[in-house]
């Protein structure tokens, strides 16, 4: 839906299942129109679309694309966002590190985002920029850290990728008036994970690379291309991912903003958080607590904060859980897309207040993007007397985020009114 604050806000569909076009076009049915109803009744509501690879090419399939673009424009609904980031199956099956195949070296990957750029640029309405978020490239340990070519081997051909994805976008902007840009997702154990390896990629490989290539290969000048960079290959800021660093956001933003690297789409994601008592044999329980989400279906890597204020990570809280009694440890945040509206799950807490202060950085105009969207998915954690049937989720999850955006935006009139009173006052 469209804010009052500038924003366009969904949720990420990511969270019902369907591999299928079918499948997947059933689950649209039947949660967004009475969403909307609830949510949006006299506006345009957004969509934030998962398509697997195969849901894709059923999609383009016959007159499937015209059949759901007029089912949208009946619905009054619309497709500014996409997620491009599971490619295969991400429901009632181990998923783990396989979210990551195929990854940005491979000519699968980049096949299934081009196609998804050109059903966004379909369906994306007139004035509107589309985005759609991918992988980190690949993934970390896949990498041997002591093979070297390996790793710059990996490096080059997702570049190489990458660079040909904007020439894509480039043209499709070319043909279609729409601009569309990929935002690259950095998460804990991806090739890229934190705001560091981002601006450092960009600077040492993509840029560099990239300019090079645009410059030979369509004749573009150095600004050009390197424009053509920054305006097709954003950033996915996934809070969740970004909370995991123990990085402030504040900072992280501006770090950004002076590598000119821009935030196409802001997930609004919550991990859990655990505080460690000091006493280390008082944390069984906390342990007994946690060990009831160390699943199969998704990897839940864990970043230990010591004493010392020295990050520690573990690829799965199955393995972190063995560590829980480590003296140092003060603190453990767990990658778990929990639900935002509230901080207490059953004595253990979330980073909610890190998408608060998101939330202000975009009211303030530090962070500039439009596209929001939620992305929850770990609905088992609540209590039992917190527990909803999915739609409600749903919609409580977002008219929380329209209710902190609200917040912030009283909070700074108030502030703005108070340092007027004080001026006048001193006159």
């Amino acid at each position: 839906m469209y804010l009052d604050s500038g924003h366009h806000l969904t949720y990420c569909t990511n969270i019902h299942p369907g591999e299928t076009w079918p499948e997947a076009f059933q689950q649209l049915e039947a949660y967004l129109p009475p969403l909307k109803q609830k949510l949006s009744p006299d506006k345009s509501f957004g969509i934030g679309l998962r398509l697997s690879n195969r849901a894709s090419l059923e999609l383009l399939d016959g007159d499937n694309l015209g059949s759901f673009k007029q089912w949208l424009a009946e619905q009054g609904l619309y497709v500014f966002t996409m997620n491009g980031f599971p490619y295969g199956g991400f429901h009632r099956q181990s998923v783990k590190d396989d979210v990551h195949k195929p990854d940005w070296t491979t000519p699968e990957r980049l096949a299934y985002t081009v196609r998804l750029a050109k059903i966004l640029a379909a369906l994306l309405p007139e004035g509107m920029e589309g985005g759609i978020s991918t992988s980190p490239l690949s993934y970390k340990p896949w990498l041997l850290e002591e093979d070297d070519t390996k790793e710059k081997g990996v490096f080059n051909n997702a570049t190489s990728n990458l660079v040909t994805l904007v020439q894509e976008l480039v043209q499709l902007k070319e043909e279609t008036g729409k601009t569309i840009h990929v935002d690259i997702e950095p998460e804990p154990d991806g090739l890229l994970e934190n705001i560091s390896e981002v601006i450092r990629y960009y600077e040492d490989r993509l840029l560099p690379t990239g300019v090079a290539q645009l410059q030979e290969e369509r004749g573009l000048t150095a600004q050009e291309a390197r424009e053509a960079i920054l305006e097709h290959l954003q950033l996915c800021y996934d809070v969740c991912h970004i909370a995991l660093t123990y990085e402030s956001h504040a900072k992280a933003v501006s770090r950004l903003k002076e590598a000119g690297i821009r935030i196409g789409k802001v997930q609004l994601s919550a991990a859990l958080k655990t505080a460690l008592p000091k006493d280390v044999e008082t944390r069984g329980e906390i342990a007994e607590t946690l060990s009831a989400f160390a699943e199969s279906t998704y990897l839940h890597q864990v970043v230990e904060l010591n004493a010392e204020g020295d990050l520690t990570q573990y690829a799965d809280l199955t393995f972190a859980l063995q560590h829980i009694r480590k003296p140092s440890a003060i603190e453990w945040r767990t990658h778990f897309h929990v639900p935002l509206f509230t901080e207490q799950y059953n004595g253990l807490q979330s980073t909610q207040k890190d998408i608060v202060e998101v939330l202000a950085l975009l009211r303030k105009g530090n962070l500039t993007t439009q596209h929001l969207e939620v992305e929850t998915y770990t609905w088992e954690v609540l209590p039992e007397d917190m527990k909803k049937e999915l739609s409600e989720s749903i919609q409580r999850e977002l008219e929380w985020v329209i209710s902190t955006i609200n917040k912030t935006q009283h909070a700074e009139n108030g502030s703005s009114e108070r340092s007027r009173t004080h001026e006048f006052t001193h006159r």
